[in-house]
């Protein structure tokens, strides 16, 4: 049997903010994006957030490098809350490390300024503005 895991966020009414964000900050490539007016109209309950929330997203997948993030916006109830995980990003150089957490720290925190550590030529940690918290780290530590 041949498994996969993936991470899927709910934005809960922003998720194509998300996105667009996701493609300036991540370089991310939008692969499907369907929203709950696409789906069948007799779902029946529990499939979307109901009448006035037709044009929210009911499902997106987004590439960024070799892995894809989906996501939806879940009930649209503006209660989105990312806790007791983080999103861990690898990129090639601490110079693009440190760009990565400037860019995802606009409109949101960030956790751990990049520096070196014991592990990594670069790491740090930033909250996004939509509260997902991104690990971002540069190659091994040079010997």
């Amino acid at each position: 049997m041949s498994s996969k895991v993936q991470s899927y966020l709910f934005f809960d009414g922003r998720a194509e903010e998300a996105a667009e964000f996701y493609k300036t900050a991540l370089g991310a490539k939008v692969e499907a994006m369907l929203r709950y007016r696409d789906g069948p109209q007799d779902a029946g309950p529990g499939c979307g957030p109901g009448a006035g929330h037709e044009d929210k997203i009911m499902h997106m997948a987004l590439q960024i490098g070799d892995s894809v993030v989906l996501g939806s916006d879940g009930e649209c109830k503006g209660q989105t809350e990312f806790k007791g995980f983080g999103l861990s990003l690898t990129v090639a150089t601490g110079a693009e490390c440190d760009k990565t957490i400037n860019t995802l720290a606009q409109g949101g925190h960030v956790i751990m300024p990049p520096a070196q550590t014991f592990f990594s030529e670069r790491f740090g940690m930033v909250a996004d503005k939509f509260g997902v918290m991104w690990m971002v780290i540069a190659g091994p530590k040079e010997k």
